[in-house]
This record gives structure tokens, C-alpha cells and sequence, in this order.
């Protein structure tokens, strides 16, 4: 072997073992390296968990005041929610004449109360008229001139002739009754009664009609209407009765001594007590250190407040038709209970709904998985829509460019608008509660659509 490969051979053995050492040299720092790594995050992780531990004793002290507080302060809320809706129905059915006639006016359009108010007047007049008697009468007159016969006839047929005069008077009342002259009438009549009742409750100088103990409606102008009717007719011997004012019981007269006491009271807690349940409420919820899902069991709270309420005016109705005199309807007086309170109902369901709303709205909005993945789905669908149109050239430009920069003060802004429509709505219901809700989904739709964020890459000037 020549000294040349000797030669070669030695620097081949030398590179060979210089690069060995140089790996084991590199593995050994990378293995310092990896040794100083772990040690760094076990030292990171250590410091994090002492920072925890800070944090959460610190914190300690107001989560445990902050949670029972908030509760407190959301049910007080709650609870005065029902009783602000009783507040300001009373209110407004004791003060406000227009709200009262309003409330009872459909009550001469249902059947049981026309037929209760047929047969008062048609007992009133028959009593007045007394057929039967009169009947009774022409016979001993008719037997005293020698018809004895005739006479005899005429009397065994006088419960007939009574019972056939009867039915024409309730068939006339019955038309009469239901009338549009007659609506304008009841309408006309509870509206002078309650006029009065105002005056009575203000301490002013009152004409209140009041019969057994019981605040009433005056039946004398239908009386009047029906003995034209008969006249007409050909019964023309009603024309002749003495003036007949049988009365409609309307409210008893001792809750007017109770109601003047609390007139004022009504007028000022039909203010205060809604007021005072949103301040409680809105209380709880910021000192709540979990701000949204106070508000979603604030939503709840109020939903369950409306629906103990209406559990409530279902065992009270029960109670009223339990306790009724036999001389009273049972049927008009039911009808007349859910008649009057059907505005206390409207505004239970309104309120129900609007607690319902909210609680949906502050969950879906929330952190919780449901709803990040739910509002992805719906950002992912709206992305696909947009990129379809941007398939056939059908782009929002500059206008999408501008909503998505700005849509987050759009969505408070159509969240406000919303929430003004719905405060300053004349008379709202549960329905308009939805529509209102329907309608802002669909707004806040629009702008995760028309919004087009900038694409990846694109430059300032693009």
C-alpha cells in the first residue's frame, strides 16, 4: 500500500471520528437545551399557579358577597314584576274612564251577558205588565156581564195567554238587547258611572247609583227601548206601565270606601313599583360577577313571576265563581271575570315573553359551547351565501367593505332601535313582542351578510 492511501485512510479516520464527536457534542447541548426548556416551563408553570392562587384569593372575598347580593336583588325584581302589572291595571281601571270602557266594553257582545241582561229586563217588565193577573181580571169582568162561559175559558187559558205574552216580551228584549242602539247604550251608561265613580274617588261632588250595597247601571233607557219595540209590535198596553229602572250590579259599593283610601296610592305605585322591579333587577345583574348569565336567569325569573301571576288569576276566578249568589249567572259572571281581566293577561304574556327573549338572547350571545357554535354555523352560512353571489358576480362592494367595519355600533344600533319601537308601542301584546324580536334577527342577519371582511393578503388601498 502506498503512503498516499495511508495518508487518505488517516484523514478519512480522522474526519470520521471528528464528526462523531461533533454529533455527540451537538446532542449533548441539544440535550442541555431541552433540560434548560423544561425547566423554564416548569418554573413558567409554577409562576402561574402562584399568580392563580393570588388571583383567586383575591377575588374570594367578592364572589362570596357578589352572588347572593345579585340573587337577592334579581327575585326582589321579580317578585314586584307581577305585582307592578296588578298595580298598574288598577290603576288605570279606578283613574282612567277610556281604559275602563275600553276593558268592559265587549261585555254586551257575549252571549251569556246578553242573555243575563234579556232576562233582568224581561222579568222586570212581565212583573210590571203581570198578564196573567190582568187576564184573570177580564174573565170576572166578562163572567159579571153574563158570559160565564167565555169567562171560563179566558181563565183556564190565563197561564197560557201569560206564558205566550212572556215569551214575546223576551224575544223583543232579547232583539233589543242585542242591538247596536243598546251597545251604544252599555257603552254610554258604564262610561257616566265610571266618570262619576272618578269624581266620588277625587272627593268631588258625586251622582253614583248605588243599590243593596252594589255600585249599578241603570236599565231604564233599554226598558224604554223594549216598550217602544212591543208598542210597535201591537202589545200597546206596555205604553201604558209606569216607568220601569231595574239596575245592573256593576262592582259592590263597600270596595269604594276601600278604593278612596288607595286612589292616590294606585296612581303613584302604578309608577313606582315597574321602576323600582327594573332598577332591582339591573342591580343584580351588574353586581352578578357573571353579567350574562345573571341576565339570563333574570330573564328566566321574570318569565316564571308572570307565569306564578297568571296561576294566581286562575285560582282567583275559581274563588269569585265559588262565592257568587244564586240570583247571579254563573256563565256572565265567568265571562265578565275574564273580560275584565284580560288586559292583566295581555300584559303577563308581554312581559313573559320580553323575559324570554331577553334569557334567549344573553345565552346565545354568551361564551357557553351551544352558542359559539351556533352563532359559527350561522357566520359560516352567511359567509357560503356571500361567496356564492361572488361566484355570479354579485358583490355588496364598497358598501359590505363598510358594514363589516362598522358592525358592531350597527347591531347596537339596531338593538336600540327595537328596543324604542317596542317601549313606545301603543298597546303591545306577546305577538308583538315576537315580531319585534323576529324582525331584529333578521336586521342583525342582514349585516352579517351585507358585511364583507377584507380578503387575506389584500393590501390599504385595496
Amino acid at each position: 500500500m502506498k503512503a498516499s492511501d495511508h495518508a487518505g485512510l488517516g484523514r478519512r479516520g480522522s474526519a470520521r471520528g471528528g464528526w462523531q464527536a461533533g454529533e455527540r457534542e451537538t446532542t449533548q447541548n441539544g440535550s442541555q437545551e431541552v433540560e434548560w426548556l423544561r425547566r423554564e416551563v416548569a418554573d413558567l408553570q409554577a409562576k402561574l399557579a402562584d399568580a392563580q392562587a393570588k388571583e383567586a384569593g383575591r377575588r374570594q372575598p367578592r364572589s362570596g358577597w357578589r352572588a347572593p347580593v345579585a340573587a337577592v336583588l334579581i327575585v326582589i325584581g321579580c317578585v314586584l314584576a307581577p305585582l307592578s302589572v296588578l298595580a298598574v291595571w288598577t290603576a288605570n281601571e279606578v283613574s282612567n274612564t277610556s281604559t275602563y270602557v275600553a276593558n268592559v266594553a265587549p261585555l254586551i257582545s257575549q252571549p251569556a251577558i246578553r242573555d243575563a241582561l234579556t232576562n233582568k229586563v224581561s222579568t222586570a217588565v212581565s212583573a210590571e205588565l203581570d198578564v196573567q193577573g190582568l187576564t184573570k181580571q177580564i174573565a170576572a169582568e166578562l163572567n159579571k156581564s153574563g158570559l160565564p162561559k167565555l169567562s171560563s175559558l179566558l181563565s183556564g187559558f190565563s197561564g197560557s195567554i201569560a206564558s205566550g205574552v212572556d215569551g214575546l216580551i223576551h224575544s223583543a228584549v232579547a232583539k233589543v238587547v242585542a242591538s247596536p242602539q243598546v251597545r251604544r247604550l252599555w257603552i254610554n251608561g258604564n262610561r257616566a258611572v265610571h266618570e262619576q265613580l272618578v269624581l266620588a274617588l277625587e272627593g268631588k261632588k258625586s251622582a253614583l247609583t248605588i243599590s243593596g250595597g252594589k255600585v249599578v247601571l241603570s236599565l231604564g233607557p233599554i226598558i224604554d227601548r223594549v216598550k217602544n219595540d212591543l208598542s210597535k209590535r201591537g202589545l200597546t198596553i206596555v205604553s201604558k206601565l209606569p216607568p220601569i229602572n231595574p239596575t245592573y250590579p256593576l262592582f259592590s259599593a263597600k270596595y269604594l270606601v276601600q278604593a278612596q283610601s288607595l286612589y292616590r296610592t294606585l296612581n303613584t305605585l302604578k309608577w313606582v313599583l315597574p321602576v323600582l322591579a327594573l332598577i332591582f333587577i339591573a342591580a343584580g345583574v351588574y353586581v352578578a360577577r357573571r353579567h350574562r348569565r345573571a341576565l339570563v336567569g333574570a330573564g328566566l325569573g321574570l318569565a316564571a313571576s308572570m307565569l306564578v301571576l297568571g296561576i294566581l288569576l286562575a285560582v282567583g276566578r275559581s274563588i269569585y265563581l265559588s262565592k257568587l249568589p244564586a240570583s247571579f249567572s254563573a256563565d256572565a259572571a265567568a265571562v265578565a271575570f275574564d273580560t275584565i281581566v284580560r288586559f292583566i293577561k295581555q300584559g303577563l304574556r308581554v312581559v313573559l315573553v320580553v323575559g324570554l327573549v331577553v334569557a334567549v338572547a344573553a345565552f346565545f350571545t354568551g361564551p357557553s359551547v351551544t352558542a359559539a357554535r351556533t352563532r359559527q354555523a350561522f357566520k359560516s352560512g352567511f359567509a357560503a351565501i356571500r361567496r356564492a353571489g361572488e361566484r355570479f358576480s354579485l358583490t355588496t362592494g364598497p358598501v359590505g367593505t363598510w358594514v363589516y367595519q362598522y358592525r358592531q355600533p350597527l347591531r347596537i344600533g339596531a338593538v336600540a332601535v327595537a328596543a324604542l319601537i317596542f317601549v313606545f308601542w301603543g298597546n303591545p301584546t306577546g305577538v308583538t313582542v315576537i315580531v319585534v324580536a323576529v324582525i331584529l334577527l333578521a336586521l342583525l342577519g342582514l349585516i352579517e351578510l351585507i358585511g364583507r371582511p377584507p380578503r387575506a393578503g389584500a393590501t390599504a388601498s385595496e
